[in-house]
């Protein structure tokens, strides 16, 4: 499936996709953080069968729908293809010894075993986090490892282990 990207200077970036149904869907994603989405008729390209405009604070929401939920499930596909494979959405509360420190600061895959491979944080997600990146309270780590493991990083998030 292509997804092509067009710069609109002094609006934004627009995304067209034409779906395996024949749809073609273009968004627009505005500098001021709205959006405007809308679906093509298949016989006139240049006719919209509908438009949604968003202000940001809809499309925060539609994002947070879309982004985290889909990488947690593409991990949770690759633990049933991989035996003793797991992964885990785990918070970091306001009281964990680590909310405003250095990823690194966990030793999470020495101590657990387990990678931390993406921080969620509200609706932005931080992919292949490196150890230098400042964890947050209430952001949420998408872990994999064992099943041992990922209770194990739990706890030691937690300040407990």
């Amino acid at each position: 499936m292509d997804l092509e990207e067009t710069m609109l200077p002094g609006v934004g970036v627009r995304y067209e996709m034409r779906t395996r149904a024949g749809q073609v869907l273009a968004i627009v994603v505005q500098r001021d953080g709205g959006a405007e989405g809308a679906v093509y008729d298949p016989r006139d390209p240049d006719r919209a069968l509908g438009v949604v405009r968003l202000d940001p604070e809809e499309v925060d929401a539609v994002a947070e729908v879309l982004g985290a939920p889909r990488l947690t499930q593409r991990f949770a596909d690759l633990s049933r293809e991989v035996p003793g494979l797991e992964s885990a959405r785990i918070p970091v509360a306001k009281d964990s010894p680590f909310a405003g420190r250095p990823l690194g600061d966990t030793r999470a895959r020495t101590l657990t075993g387990c990678s931390i491979v993406a921080i969620v944080r509200n609706t932005d997600v931080v992919t292949s986090p490196g150890p230098a990146d400042l964890l947050h309270a209430d952001d949420v780590l998408v872990a994999i490892g064992s099943a041992a493991g990922l209770e194990q990083l739990e706890r030691h998030l937690a300040g407990a282990a």
